[in-house]
C-alpha cells in the first residue's frame, strides 16, 4: 500500500517501452533530433499555440530555472508561503538566480489570497532600492496540500501580476492532476488566464524523469537557453526526455494517468471518511489525501504495510489536532490499485 508518493511509482509501461526503442540508432544531439522537434510541435499543439520547450530533469530546474529566465537584480518573486518552490528546494532558486529572493503569501489551504498578494506587492515600490523590487508571481498548481486553484483564482492572481508589470509562473510538478480536477484545457489553464512560464511535470504521473520548461512568452527563449547550459540541464542525449514525453502525450495517457490518480484519491478519501479511527483533513482535489489520524494507530497502519507520511499543520486549516494525534498525508499515482485502498480501508 503506496501512498508516500508519487514520486515512488515507477514508469509507465508504455514510457518504458519507448524509451527502450529510441535507444537504439542515432539522433542529433542536444535536442535538435527528429523526436526532440516532433515533441516540441505536439507541445504546441496541446497548448494551441507556438511555445518554446526547455527539456529538464527535476521539477526544481524547472522552477528555479523559470524564475532565473525572470531575474533581475535585488529580485523578488511572490509565491505562497508554503511552495514548494519556498520550502522544498534548498534555496536553489536564490542560488541559480544569483540572490534574488522568495517572498511568501499567505492564503488558506495552499493557494494565494489575492489580496494578500495583493498588499504583498504594494509592500515593494520598484524604484526604492533598498527593499528590492519585484521580478515574478509563482503559483502551484495542483498545490502541496491538494487543493487546486480554480480558473477564477488564477485569473486573479494573473490580473495582479499584470498589473505590475510581472511575469507570472505555475509550478505544474502535478500539473495534469489539476487539469483534469477542473476539467479544463492546457491553454484555458495556462496562457489563456495569463500565465506566462509553466513548469511542466511528467515525472510524477509515470515518466522516469522527465520535467519540461513552457514558455508562453517566446521573447525569453534565447536567454534561457543560455541559462540551462549553465545550470547544466542541457542534456546531450535529449532525445530520451523527448522519448518520454513521447509517449506519455500520445493518445491522453498523460491525462489518462492523471485522472485514475484522481479517482484513487477519491476512494481513499472515502474510506477515510468511512473510518472510525481517522477523518479527512480536508476534500482533496487532485491526487493528495490528507487525513488526521491517532499517533498510535499511524503506527500500526504503518506496521501493517501502509506507506504514508506526516504532514505539517497547513495555514488556513480550520479544524483541531489533539496531541495524541498528527497530519499525515497519502498521495495516489498512475500505479494505485483499486485494491491497495480497499486493502487499507479494511486496515482502518
Amino acid at each position: 500500500m503506496h501512498f508516500a508518493s508519487d514520486n515512488w511509482a515507477g514508469a509507465h509501461p508504455a514510457i518504458a517501452a519507448n524509451l527502450s526503442h529510441q535507444a537504439a540508432g542515432y539522433s542529433a544531439a542536444y535536442g535538435d533530433g527528429e523526436l526532440d522537434h516532433a515533441v516540441y510541435r505536439r507541445f504546441s499543439e496541446i497548448f494551441e499555440r507556438e511555445v518554446a520547450v526547455f527539456f529538464v530533469a527535476t521539477g526544481t530546474a524547472a522552477n528555479t530555472l523559470s524564475l532565473a529566465a525572470c531575474n533581475k537584480t535585488g529580485g523578488i518573486a511572490f509565491c505562497h508561503r508554503e511552495a514548494h518552490l519556498i520550502e522544498d528546494e534548498c534555496g536553489a532558486a536564490e542560488y541559480l538566480t544569483g540572490g534574488s529572493r522568495l517572498f511568501p503569501v499567505g492564503g488558506a489551504l495552499g493557494r494565494m489570497d489575492a489580496g494578500s498578494l495583493e498588499r504583498a506587492l504594494a509592500r515593494f515600490v520598484p524604484e526604492f532600492v533598498h527593499a528590492g523590487r519585484p521580478m515574478a508571481v509563482s503559483l502551484t498548481q495542483s498545490t502541496e496540500i491538494g487543493t487546486v486553484y480554480s480558473l477564477d483564482q488564477i485569473d486573479e492572481i494573473a490580473s495582479l501580476a499584470k498589473k505590475h508589470d510581472l511575469p507570472l509562473h505555475m509550478d505544474g510538478a502535478r500539473f495534469a492532476n489539476a487539469l483534469v480536477s477542473l476539467g479544463t484545457t492546457p491553454a484555458e489553464m495556462t496562457w489563456k488566464r495569463g500565465v506566462d512560464i509553466l513548469s511542466f511535470g511528467g515525472t510524477k504521473n509515470g515518466c522516469w524523469c522527465a520535467e519540461a520548461i513552457v514558455l508562453f512568452d517566446l521573447d525569453r527563449a534565447k536567454e534561457l537557453s543560455f541559462l540551462r547550459k549553465r545550470a547544466a540541464q542541457l542534456f546531450s542525449k535529449s532525445r530520451f526526455i523527448a522519448a518520454q514525453f513521447d509517449a506519455y502525450l500520445d493518445g491522453g495517457l498523460w491525462l489518462e494517468s492523471a485522472r485514475h490518480a484522481n479517482t484513487m484519491a477519491t476512494r481513499l478519501a472515502s474510506a477515510i471518511e468511512a473510518s472510525r479511527v481517522a477523518q479527512l483533513a480536508w476534500q482533496p482535489q487532485a491526487n493528495e489525501v490528507f487525513a488526521i489520524i491517532g499517533k498510535s494507530q499511524a503506527d500500526r497502519l504503518q506496521a501493517a504495510g501502509a506507506h504514508f507520511h506526516d504532514w505539517h499543520m497547513p495555514h488556513g486549516f480550520a479544524g483541531s489536532i489533539t496531541e495524541d494525534e498528527a497530519l499525515y498525508r497519502f498521495v495516489t499515482s498512475f500505479a494505485t490499485t483499486a485494491e491497495d485502498v480497499e486493502r487499507f480501508g479494511k486496515l482502518i
